[in-house]
């Protein structure tokens, strides 16, 4: 017997959180009945269905894609924008991002069916290290910087303590480069950051997931991700957890 949000999630049809959310906005049928409590349990003969439709357990699959800037990360929109979906048309599988870039942000995003793969890999608790380069209008000084290492205070609470480091500086454009890693996951977290320090993001690329980088690709790219990487990511999620 498993909890009806994962049989949900391993099918591919959505994360453990959205599956979460489906069975409480009550499009969730277990044998031609509607279930809402999250706790319910289900088996292998039992008949779920999601929007009145029959989930099939699919194959796992994993990816990594570049996402460049003007796509949402998201499987769909309905004002008919851009989605990430549309740089993977080859991919059969029903798959959908693990977390979130933002709409003007480029770089790393992981593209999943496996609900507690993406579970494993957004949770904050479970600490996976994501590295972003920012572009930001002024030039930080070292104290400000300290700031975002220590963690600040922002409208949804303190973030997490960050690895802060100046990669350049154009001192007659009077911008700089900063590399900032965070293992937190919230809206817009990174941009809001420095302008809490006062230093706006012009631009915001995530460079790196995990252990996982964009050498030799280029935006647009995809790719998928070896035994060996999932199971990396799957170790490093779960050490996190024990910290």
């Amino acid at each position: 017997m498993e909890r009806l949000q994962k049989v949900i999630a391993q099918a591919g049809i959505a994360s453990r959180r959205k599956a979460e959310q489906l069975i409480l906005d009550g499009v969730v049928e277990v044998n031609g009945e509607v279930v809402r409590e999250l706790g319910t349990k289900v088996s292998n003969k039992d008949k779920v269905a999601v929007n009145g439709v029959e989930i099939v357990k699919e194959e796992f699959v994993y990816y990594l894609l570049y996402k460049p800037t003007g796509y949402l990360s998201t499987v769909e929109d309905d004002r008919g924008r851009k989605t990430v979906l549309d740089l993977m048309p080859q991919v059969e599988e029903r798959i959908f991002p693990v977390g979130r870039l933002d709409y003007d942000t480029s770089g790393l995003l992981l593209m999943t069916n496996d609900g507690d793969f993406s579970y494993l890999l957004t949770h904050p608790k479970y600490e996976v290290p994501k590295t972003y380069f920012a572009r930001v209008r002024g030039i930080p000084r070292r104290e400000d910087l300290k700031k975002l290492a220590r963690g600040v205070e922002l409208e949804d609470g303190k973030t997490a303590p960050a690895y802060v480091k100046t990669r350049s500086v154009d001192k007659e454009r009077q911008r700089a480069i900063v590399e900032i890693t965070i293992h937190e996951g919230r809206n817009r977290q990174v941009r809001r950051m420095f302008d809490h320090i006062g230093y706006p993001v012009d631009k915001l690329k995530r460079e790196r997931f995990g252990m996982l980088d964009l050498i030799g690709m280029n935006a647009g790219d995809y790719r998928p991700l070896t035994i060996h990487e999932v199971k990396q990511l799957r170790v490093l999620a779960e050490r996190g957890q024990l910290k």
